[in-house]
């Protein structure tokens, strides 16, 4: 069962099950075509090796996407085909990929998409997900379900119209805590 997210001015549909965070995405960060779009944007600032690329793509997604080998490669041949990188090999044997001519125009033909897949980590209902994945993120999980599951359970079973705006407070105000623990206030 799928419902349209639409994103934020872009026209473009995101398909989601419902779910939510990083189970959101179902491992698809990237639609079709985007992971091209992101090597290339990666290299606007330069030569890279592969496993540079690969580091940077789950960098800046923020953990929401973990590049394979078996994506990333087949994905720079392409791009070379398409004399869009060019590489070249460096001390070591490492293959170096770097954009030509036609891959800069095409950043710039292509500046609005590629601004929107970086914003996709950015995003406040999706974003920071990443770190859901992170091995010490695992003390916190439990609770924070049962917490989410208790309010759920709140709303649904009281008759207080003002339910679920008391909930609500009350989940902000933990938010809130939180974040002060973190000095983001």
């Amino acid at each position: 069962m799928f419902h349209r997210h639409w994103g934020r001015g872009h026209g473009r549909h995101h398909h989601h099950s419902h779910r939510f965070g990083p189970w959101a995405w179902e491992g698809k960060f990237f639609e079709r075509g985007e992971v091209r779009l992101a090597l290339l944007s990666l290299l606007a600032d330069g030569p890279r090796h592969g496993y540079e690329l690969m580091k940077a793509l789950e960098e800046k997604s923020q953990g929401l996407y973990t590049p394979s080998a078996g994506t990333i490669y087949p994905t720079l041949q392409q791009l070379q085909d398409e004399d869009l990188v060019s590489s070249s090999e460096v001390e070591g044997g490492k293959r170096v990929y770097d954009l030509t001519a036609t891959g800069r125009a095409l950043l710039e033909t292509e500046a609005a998409a590629i601004a929107a897949i970086w914003e996709r980590p950015k995003d406040e209902e999706w974003g920071g997900w990443g770190y859901a994945r992170h091995p010490d993120a695992g003390v916190v999980m439990k609770p924070a379900f049962r917490l989410m599951r208790t309010a759920i359970r709140s709303v649904m079973r009281s008759k207080d119209p003002n339910r679920a705006d008391k909930v609500r407070d009350i989940l902000r105000q933990a938010e809130d805590d939180i974040r002060n623990l973190n000095g983001e206030h």
